[in-house]
């Protein structure tokens, strides 16, 4: 049985330690997160240390493989089964472009859930023959039964969100890893409205890689990710790009030449390219020491809970909830309206002007393919779920 949200006092008190929630109601995770004063004091630190010291190259590499490690704690992968990267598109393109492709391998994805980011990637591999095989949504969920019926030999890839940007549903990753699996096909997925908030084991799921971006549920800044690739995969492919850190030079200089015949780095290591964004390291390595203080589980099972509440009041007020009831498929991604081509606005100008109202009254959330998409974090409680419900009722009342 789930214990109240009010039990949850270690993750409620957390909430002290971001300053944005003293003047925002803020559900706009799926957009981005917001800074903790820990954050903030790491990437502080960081700068302070390159402006009046030039930085130290060896701390600097001491804070990447921390990070890499803590990303591999989180998720429950080994570090050298992490790269970094600069955002999801670059480590799903990683992926994409370091298999040996044949001509007629297929891949499977459902473009009408995924961000374009997860779509372009497999079209533009066309060019080397990869057939993509398009599978439609059922209620507003990704078919995973739809995707194993559509799986054959020629399948190399199965690729799925793990939780839509819109509507903002759970997708049965369980049961795609063991399919995929079972069959020897690559299951990638994007984790971008999932890893930080929601809890990933990718070893339970049978994951074989996933890409991730860091302003999203871990609480960092843009311009970095992390790409997690399973060493037995990993180590059959061949990076598009490849640099000094993706070279085997044992303890050797990061500036020492090898010869011309060279070994990949081991694992997921190999993708590694140049200098890192250090600062962006800073920050996610100090959002997830506050992340794996909390345990991912207990994250999860509290903004869970403050999802379906929210979802409910909103029923309660007559409102169409995607998914109706919460259930299973619903976590801390909230949508209510109908889904629509309009990717910044709704058809529907009520709900255009519902967003506005909750906007010049201090509530941040977006709107995504025609609904109101609220996303929740650690920080959120239920006073905020109470505060949105009640500018709800009093803007259906005008």
């Amino acid at each position: 049985m789930n214990k109240p949200v009010t039990e949850f006092s270690t993750i409620a008190a957390a909430r002290a330690n971001y300053p944005a929630l003293e003047r925002w109601t803020y559900m706009d995770l799926a957009g981005r997160g917001v800074l903790s004063r820990g954050v903030r004091a790491a990437v502080d630190a960081q700068l302070d240390e390159r402006m009046m010291n030039g930085g130290d190259k060896e701390k600097f590499f001491a804070l990447i493989e921390r990070t890499r490690a803590k990303f591999a704690q989180l998720i429950n992968a080994e570090p050298d089964e992490i790269a970094f990267t600069k955002n999801i598109s670059d480590g799903l393109n990683m992926i994409a472009t370091g298999l040996d492709w044949q001509a007629g391998d297929n891949v499977i994805v459902c473009p009408d859930l995924e961000h374009p980011n997860n779509v372009y990637v497999w079209l533009n591999l066309r060019s080397r023959g990869l057939e993509v095989r398009a599978v439609k949504p059922v209620a507003g969920h990704i078919p995973a039964d739809e995707i194993i019926a559509r799986m054959d030999a020629r399948t190399r890839v199965v690729t799925v969100s793990t939780v839509t940007f819109a509507p903002g549903f759970r997708t049965d990753v369980d049961k795609l890893g063991r399919a995929c699996r079972e069959r020897g096909v690559l299951f990638l997925v994007d984790g971008a409205q999932s890893v930080g908030v929601l809890h990933t084991d990718v070893k339970k799921s049978n994951i074989d890689a996933l890409a991730v971006s860091t302003q999203k549920g871990l609480l960092g800044l843009y311009g970095m990710g992390f790409v997690y690739c399973r060493r037995e995969w990993a180590e059959k492919m061949r990076p598009a790009y490849l640099a000094r850190f993706g070279v085997d030079l044992g303890e050797a200089h990061e500036a020492s030449m090898g010869t011309a015949e060279f070994k990949l780095m081991p694992a997921a290591r190999r993708f590694d390219l140049g200098n890192y964004n250090y600062v962006g390291a800073a920050a996610v390595d100090a959002a997830m020491s506050e992340i794996l203080a909390h345990g991912t589980r207990e994250v999860e099972r509290y903004v869970t809970q403050l999802g379906h509440a929210l979802a409910q009041g909103f029923l309660d007020l007559g409102l169409p909830v995607s998914g109706g009831d919460p259930g299973p498929h619903l976590a801390h991604i909230v949508t209510v309206g109908t889904m629509d081509d309009n990717h910044y606005g709704s058809n529907d100008d009520k709900f255009n002007r519902l967003y506005a109202w909750l906007g010049e009254n201090r509530v941040k959330l977006s709107i995504r393919r025609g609904v109101l998409r609220f996303s929740l974090h650690l920080y959120n409680n239920m006073d905020d779920v109470a505060r949105v419900h009640d500018l709800t009722r009093a803007f259906l009342k005008k």
